[in-house]
């Protein structure tokens, strides 16, 4: 094996991150749909040529996709045949390293000089994969044929064309397939990028040296986690999420985990949660590892990523739970809520080892919600999917941030304004979730409060989201984060989901209205130990009333306070 000196190895490290960049931006600025050019719901990666681990991903790209891609592309190496230069797999079946059946994944064979050298991949979330609701969140479904069209993989380009009989399948089963056109050809156009730029580095550095450095690449992650891991003391450590509800079944699903640290290695047995639900919450074991990867990436960030990075971390089936999601069970849940409360249960699990490099649980919810109808001002039909931010738990530094993206991604919500111009539908409010913080000597980030009025037409909402029965965890006494709220006005008259964060089909007209409240982040450590002065702060700036502030946090503050300096205010904290 030749050796490499570090600069060298550096650049090409840098090299190979920089083509998986331009395949993010190619597909983002190219791609039809807001939900994939707004809100960035998708990523792109260069996978090993035997087994498809990672070698590279793209840094706008999702952090779940980083390990589910990987066991997507294995999975496409597995049934390949007859491959050529220019072909082009779709997939997106759950239980072949996926997800749910709206994150789409293209698989692309890359040659070198006429001979197969690894493989690009990227997944985009489409708006509709058809389904018995628009945008496939189906709270109710029993099955996954009720949540949308599932492919296997199959080659949609075949030597760089187009195959328009495989095509049409696809655009007969979904909803809006005239506008999806434009999101394959952005995800096809992405790949074609990443082929040009993977062979110019190629080109520069030579076969062998891209070889011998992915190989060390790999090998100095593994090592940097390990020595990571070792920091943390031995022992064994526990911890949980819940799950509001399946959305068929009103109880809650408990993830019960338990991690075991020896030496270098850490040990994830999640065997005692749940057993499989009725409804759509159950995760497809592409999804539960692929969680509990970015659950330690949180940790410790630092260390590059590829696969070596996991190889520290090995997980243990959680066979018969509803964390190994097996056919025909639905899933459309586990990609976008089960997935966090897993990584939040590793997070209340290590934060008793290591708890000045954690924090409280963030809002730990995507907010799906979904809304398709017909508009009449344009004659077509339309679906539009909002995801939406909440707070990030308290960490020994500093409060949680505001209105953070979700704990899988970076996707943040599409701009207002975007909506409106595609959407029949008015933002009648966007605000800060006040009070949903959760208290701590840090304090939990605020959710936000969102209100959105149909302007025209009808339509069908649809929600799957979750901390709609039990708020982001607190830790080291911290309280836990304010709850999700929804509620629908229709003519007037008020509903609120019965499994409070997930329905289905709910019927809306012009001037009907939803409303959306996310959740706060957990607060970290005893309220009591915050500082008199951040609680004033707290108040004057409307993030809590004074009463809230009395129980919460144990300061008493009357009106005429409210004026008088800090000083004064700490003063007045010490006497009583």
């Amino acid at each position: 094996m030749t050796i490499i000196d570090p600069i060298t190895l550096t650049v090409i490290q840098s090299g190979l991150q920089q083509v998986c960049n331009e395949m993010d931006l190619a597909f983002v600025r190219s791609a039809f749909s807001p939900v994939i050019s707004e809100a960035l719901d998708r990523s792109d990666g260069i996978y090993d040529i035997e087994n498809g681990e990672l070698i590279s991903q793209g840094e706008l790209g999702l952090p779940v996709f980083v390990g589910t891609m990987q066991f997507g592309t294995k999975c496409v190496i597995d049934r390949a045949k007859n491959l050529k230069p220019g072909d082009v797999f779709i997939v997106n079946d759950p239980y072949l390293g996926g997800t749910h059946l709206m994150d789409v994944r293209f698989v692309k064979p890359f040659f070198y000089k006429g001979k197969l050298f690894a493989w690009l991949a990227n997944t985009g979330h489409w708006p509709d994969t058809g389904g018995a609701v628009p945008g496939g969140f189906s709270a109710n479904a029993t099955e996954v044929e009720q949540e949308g069209l599932r492919l296997p993989p199959v080659k949609l380009y075949k030597e760089g064309v187009l195959d328009e009989e495989i095509l049409s399948i696809v655009l007969s089963n979904i909803r809006i397939a005239d506008q999806r056109i434009g999101d394959i050809k952005a995800q096809a156009a992405a790949l074609s990028v990443g082929e040009k730029r993977f062979t110019q580095l190629i080109d520069r550095y030579g076969e062998e040296i891209v070889k011998n450095s992915i190989k060390e690449l790999k090998i100095r992650a593994a090592k940097q986690m390990r020595a990571r891991i070792k920091e943390i003391p031995d022992g064994i450590y526990h911890g949980e999420g819940i799950v509001d509800s399946d959305g068929v079944v009103n109880e809650p699903l408990r993830i019960d985990m338990k991690i075991r640290k020896l030496d270098t290695e850490l040990y994830f047995d999640m065997s005692g949660s749940s057993p499989p639900c009725l409804g759509p919450m159950n995760s497809v074991i592409a999804t539960t590892k692929s969680s509990i990867y970015l659950a330690i990436k949180h940790i410790f960030p630092e260390v590059p990523l590829n696969a070596g990075t996991f190889q520290p971390l090995h997980i243990e089936d959680p066979e018969e739970t509803f964390l190994y999601a097996k056919y025909p069970r639905p899933v459309s849940g586990c990609a976008a809520e089960v997935s966090q409360r897993i990584a939040e249960s590793v997070f209340s699990a290590l934060v008793k080892a290591i708890p000045n490099q954690l924090f409280a649980a963030p809002a730990g919810t995507s907010g799906n919600l979904c809304l398709g109808g017909f508009d009449p001002k344009y004659n077509r039909n339309y679906v539009m999917y909002v995801i939406s931010g909440g707070g990030y738990g308290g960490n020994p530094n500093e409060d949680g941030l505001s209105n953070g993206c979700s704990t899988i991604g970076i996707s943040k919500t599409t701009p207002v304004e975007v909506m409106e111009q595609f959407y029949p539908v008015l933002f009648e409010e966007y605000s800060l979730h006040e009070g949903s913080g959760g208290a701590g000597k840090k304090r939990g980030g605020f959710g936000v409060n969102y209100k959105i009025k149909i302007i025209r037409g009808n339509a069908k909402v649809s929600m799957v989201m979750d901390h709609g029965r039990f708020g982001p965890q607190g830790v080291l006494k911290g309280k836990d984060g304010g709850l999700n709220f929804v509620k629908v006005v229709q003519s007037g008259e008020s509903y609120i989901p019965p499994h409070f964060s997930k329905d289905q089909n709910i019927l809306v007209q012009e001037g009907d209205t939803i409303h959306v409240s996310t959740p706060g982040g957990g607060g970290y450590e005893d309220p009591f130990l915050r500082t008199p002065e951040l609680v004033l702060l707290d108040v004057l700036r409307g993030y809590y009333s004074i009463q809230r502030v009395k129980e919460l946090f144990g300061v008493v503050i009357n009106h005429q306070e409210l004026t008088v300096n800090l000083e004064e205010t700490i003063k007045y904290r010490k006497r009583n």
